[in-house]
């Protein structure tokens, strides 16, 4: 006998507009998580027993042994906080990962939130969504692509201001929870996490609008396109932002969609502008890429830290796509496109 399912969570794309590290949506892009537990297969060779594949984005570079691998590292982290330190012999992980790495599509949330449901579901643990997102930010502390990749669909959410005790525990360093083969094994985190970390709202979001992602052939860190923002802001561009977050949310519920709302409201002053001198082109896309000249065009920004641009459009999804590349490719920047509807389910568990 043998024990098998699969696991599947969406891309996501955060940032929307002026929601710096508020807004995400999950997208129809997903990573596939496929297990087998059958102890007829020696896995004993890992360390914590998991037999691992991978296929996808970049697999020369992903690393296959289970305390190195994002999402089994991840799930070995939910079973030790019920005191279970490797997987069941015979575990086989089957990953595949279509969501590009490191171009701003939310492929490391995807992978966390993989691996917190893989944790779940090894042990057993019958957890909600809810409490599985307190433990995916544990490891990420950003809720926003985490959020979309869980919950799915259109998602606003914020973390809320923990006593000082529960806030002390969500900032401990990052390998006591995802330990490194050096980590002290008495500094490496075993209790749960703190109940209620951050906030979830789930928007409405018209089926009219699809997301057109067009994809530069090159990898863009988060830290390093962090590293380019300011440490504060002048208060006309804060109110910027805020003003349009605030209209934003319901103009993408509005039937027909009012294109130039949403367009307008879609700016951005408080990371856009920073960005451009890491992501060639993205001026020139943000400048020229106008309703104007796309009748369909909806809106128009950076997809989380990029350097994947999000379009939204109802109609003329490939003129759109086309203005785009050809800008970058101007800059001698190959791009993929797609265009994809929201992934309003979130991640998904299936027994096979």
């Amino acid at each position: 006998m043998f024990e098998s399912f699969e696991i599947k969570v969406p891309a996501s794309s955060a940032n929307i507009g002026p929601g710096f590290d508020v807004l995400g949506i999950g997208l129809e892009l997903y990573l596939s998580i496929k297990v087998i537990i059958d102890k007829n297969v020696d896995t004993s060779s890992d360390p914590h027993n998991a037999k691992l594949s991978y296929e996808g984005s970049l697999a020369e570079k992903v690393p296959l042994r289970s305390d190195k691998n994002l999402v089994t590292q991840t799930a070995l982290y939910v079973l030790r906080t019920v005191g279970v330190d490797k997987f069941p012999l015979g575990t086989q992980i089957f990953v595949n990962n279509p969501i590009p790495l490191g171009r701003g599509l939310g492929s490391s949330a995807s992978a966390i939130v993989g691996g917190i449901y893989l944790g779940n579901a090894i042990g057993k643990l019958n957890l909600s969504k809810e409490r599985m997102l307190d433990y995916c930010l544990m490891i990420e502390r950003h809720p926003d692509n985490i959020a979309a990749a869980m919950l799915g669909g259109f998602i606003g959410s914020y973390l809320n201001e923990l006593d000082k005790a529960d806030a002390e525990h969500t900032q401990v360093p990052l390998d006591y929870i995802l330990p490194k083969p050096d980590t002290p094994s008495d500094v490496i985190v075993r209790e749960k996490p703190p109940m209620n970390i951050g906030e979830y709202m789930k928007y409405n979001w018209n089926k009219k609008i699809k997301c057109v992602v067009i994809i530069p052939n090159f990898e863009l860190s988060t830290d390093k396109s962090r590293a380019v923002l300011p440490q504060s802001y002048t208060r006309p561009d804060i109110i910027y932002n805020l003003q349009r977050i605030a209209v934003l949310t319901a103009a993408l519920t509005q039937d027909p969609p009012n294109h130039k709302l949403i367009y307008q409201s879609m700016r951005d002053k408080i990371h856009q502008p920073y960005r451009t001198v890491l992501i060639p082109g993205l001026d020139q896309v943000l400048e020229q890429v106008v309703p104007a000249k796309q009748p369909g065009l909806c809106g128009i920004c950076l997809s989380g830290a990029g350097p994947t641009i999000l379009c939204l459009a109802t109609e003329g999804f490939e003129d759109i796509a086309h203005e785009v590349t050809n800008i970058f490719d101007s800059e001698g920047i190959k791009c993929d496109w797609k265009v994809l509807d929201l992934a309003y389910d979130g991640a998904t568990l299936e027994y096979l």
